[in-house]
């Protein structure tokens, strides 16, 4: 074949051919590895006479909006091969990497994907990169990364603000340091990584109380996929998601106490991940250990920290970093199978920029800000969706700064200028006030959605479906009648509507009940419930003057959410009186009735629309000296899953709807999903569940997008 390629300003490709087999050579290209090809437009053109095949010098053009950013990619085993060859000229080089791996989205300033537009550009080939760079038949012909120990970035260890280490001799100290149960932090593709020894109760307790994350589960990494199945259970296709080149944090079953207590207190699972970059290999060979925690190194809520200046926010005994610029900081993606299928609960790094199709034709585009929690940003162009990278918790001064650096990259990156932005229904977010601004100076409109509508437009979204019945259960989310909603079912296709929930029940002291969640049984089960209280007075800040303030409150928060309801019987069962992080006193609830079987035969107690929740308190209230909480709680949970299935199998009737989905953070509950699936399917109707997308507030703003494009697109 003769002619040439180019690199396109749009992240799109432009290829000349001609001579020889041309219908071989398009045949081939489809097989490319690790190569995702959108679509290909071809069409014939004179013969020019070329005498070779070259790559020509990219353009700045734009001709398509939404094509292929590369994400970041864990080291190959040809590279890793590599590093382990003392022949090889890169023998142990902690950045190596070719075409087929290595930072991309990280480093990407803007397209086209070209050295000088990357953070790769302060670095200056060698003689012998560049003869690998300008050779066609070598594996780094082209690669924009490539470098070696002569000419690319360098690794340092740094402690009391100098450096005491270089090179490989860093490494090894760094890891040293970790034996000796102290707090290293890594810079690694897309950000810093605080490490401690993960079998050492004193480092990972020092790093709980440093970080002020009491019981929030760490992720750890471990050697190898041995190492992992040492700690964990693992499917084929946990262990498929491991070793894929995404290499996300994989949520798995705990197997035995291999590890610190304090890893992950009170669950059932662990984060596992395996190393995606020369350097965590290179670490591991001065390691003693087979697994290290490898948690961000940011305060809760804050963004995750990318350069030196930022090392002051950083609380670690030592530093391992490089000389390389992160561009986009970017944190591991976390996944967990449910129900069999891949949930996200973190989509980032490895898999984002890369769009998503939808079914829908955006003929203006359209940016979503999503809600105010595990923040994402969306952004809608053609038939493509581009998700951003977990952003995080915007009501942090930070962290809704970095939203806005983000979504000007993003729509620079992809040339996306919204026609309109989207946000959440509650005027008090701050993604939902940026909103207005932005609209304000460009002059769009802003679309307002409420939350669970967005939860069941991020589900007929992503499956291409005209209709569905949707399950959406959370937390929270503010409500069309101003209350909290949160475990709902909701009509989604020619439009939206609220057409099933669980009963309204109070939250006395509002937010604060979602934090002392003994305020939701006080508040369902009223005076029966007081002596009992007091008995748990210790787990009131007030003692028993707050548990008398408390009875006698009305309540006049209300919410249906089922985050809620399972919080609530968390601490009816002693499991978890005080909520340290998000979702825990419900993640603790699944953690007992994984090891539990039904206690009690209730059934679903509905009216009308409404799925009742008081009988259910009352009954497990009753039975607390009678029944293994395990039993219990796993009848609490097949309680809410079942009414929830069967409620919405009626709506499904009435409605003349076959499709049926679960989504909001409730639907990680690996037994409610995989329950209300086996119903519906019992039915003869189809169930459908977030595979591509977070079902938590991660795929809200994706929601949002669809939303726009269903109810707003002409």
């Amino acid at each position: 074949m003769k002619g040439y390629v180019r690199n396109v300003g749009d992240g799109t490709v432009e290829i000349f051919v001609e001579g020889g087999n041309i219908e071989g050579f398009l045949k081939e290209l489809k097989n490319a590895p690790l190569s995702q090809i959108e679509k290909m437009d071809i069409r014939e053109e004179k013969d020019r006479g070329y005498e070779n095949f070259f790559i020509e010098k990219s353009t700045g053009e734009r001709k398509e909006k939404g094509a292929i950013v590369p994400p970041d990619i864990a080291i190959c085993d040809e590279c890793l091969r590599e590093m382990y060859d003392r022949n090889n000229r890169r023998y142990r080089y902690f950045f190596i990497t070719c075409t087929h791996c290595g930072p991309r989205y990280t480093i990407i300033r803007k397209l086209p994907y070209d050295r000088e537009n990357t953070t790769m550009d302060e670095f200056a080939m060698c003689e012998d990169c560049k003869k690998e760079y300008k050779n066609p038949v070598d594996r780094r012909y082209h690669a924009q990364t490539v470098a070696c120990g002569k000419c690319g970035p360098e690794i340092f260890l740094v402690k009391d603000n100098a450096i005491i280490e270089k090179g490989e001799e860093a490494i090894r100290q760094a890891a040293k340091e970790i034996e000796q149960e102290h707090i290293v932090a890594i810079k690694g593709i897309g950000g810093f990584h605080l490490a401690v020894d993960a079998q050492s109760d004193k480092a990972v307790g020092i790093l709980r109380e440093i970080y002020g994350r009491p019981f929030q589960p760490f992720a750890v990494m471990v050697r190898d996929i041995d190492s992992a199945k040492r700690i964990a259970h693992i499917d084929d296709l946990e262990k498929n998601l491991l070793t894929s080149f995404s290499r996300p944090i994989v949520v798995l079953r705990k197997k035995g106490e291999k590890l610190s207590r304090f890893v992950s207190p009170g669950l059932h699972t662990i984060g596992v991940m395996l190393p995606y970059t020369g350097l965590h290999y290179l670490l591991f060979d001065y390691l003693e250990t087979d697994a290290i925690v490898m948690t961000s190194a940011n305060h809760p809520g804050n963004p995750m920290l990318k350069d030196e200046r930022e090392m002051n926010k950083i609380d670690a005994d030592c530093f391992l970093i490089h000389n390389r610029k992160i561009y986009q900081r970017c944190d591991d993606s976390v996944v967990r199978v449910v129900n069999g299928k891949i949930s996200f609960l973190r989509r980032s790094r490895g898999y984002v920029p890369l769009p998503l199709d939808v079914h829908i034709n955006f003929k203006r585009d359209v940016a979503a800000l999503g809600p105010e929690l595990d923040v994402t940003i969306c952004l809608m162009t053609g038939n493509k969706a581009i998700l951003s990278q977990y952003i995080g918790n915007t009501s942090k001064y930070d962290t809704l700064e970095y939203l806005k650096d983000c979504f000007q990259h993003l729509c620079g990156l992809f040339g996306v200028e919204p026609a309109m932005i989207a946000c959440d229904l509650n005027p008090a977010f701050e993604t939902s006030q940026l909103a207005r601004e932005i609209a304000e100076e460009k002059g769009t409109e802003v679309i307002e959605v409420q939350h669970h509508f967005a939860h069941a437009a991020s589900l007929i979204g992503e499956h291409g479906l005209d209709e569905s019945i949707c399950i959406a259960i959370d937390g929270y989310g503010y409500g069309l009648d101003g209350q909290a909603w949160g475990g709902e079912i909701i009509y989604a296709g020619r439009d939206f509507k609220r057409i099933g929930h669980i009963e309204y029940f109070p939250l006395i002291g509002g937010d604060r009940a979602t934090y002392y969640p003994l305020r939701i049984v006080a508040g369902i089960l009223g005076k029966k419930v007081e002596d009992w209280l007091i008995e748990r007075k210790n787990s009131f800040p007030h003692g028993e003057k707050e548990i008398e303030v408390i009875m006698k409150q009305r309540g006049d928060i209300l919410t249906s959410s089922c985050g809620r309801f399972l919080d609530g019987i968390s601490a009816l069962l002693d499991i978890c009186h005080y909520r340290s992080y998000e979702g825990e006193p419900a993640m603790k609830l699944e953690a007992v009735a994984a090891s539990g079987r039904e206690a009690l035969d209730i059934e679903p107690v509905i009216k009308g629309d409404k799925i009742m929740v008081k009988e259910i308190f009352e009954e497990i209230f009753e039975n607390l000296k009678r029944y293994r909480r395990e039993d219990l709680a796993f009848t609490a949970q097949k309680y809410i899953a079942t009414s929830l299935a069967e409620l919405a199998i009626e709506k499904a009737d009435s409605e003349g709807v076959k499709n049926i989905g679960v989504s909001g953070g409730c639907a990680y509950n690996d037994f409610i999903t995989t329950e209300i699936a086996r119903r519906v399917k019992r039915e003869g109707l189809n169930f459908y569940q977030n595979e591509k997308v977070p079902c938590g507030d991660g795929g809200v703003s994706f929601g949002q997008g669809i939303y726009c494009g269903i109810m707003r697109m002409d």
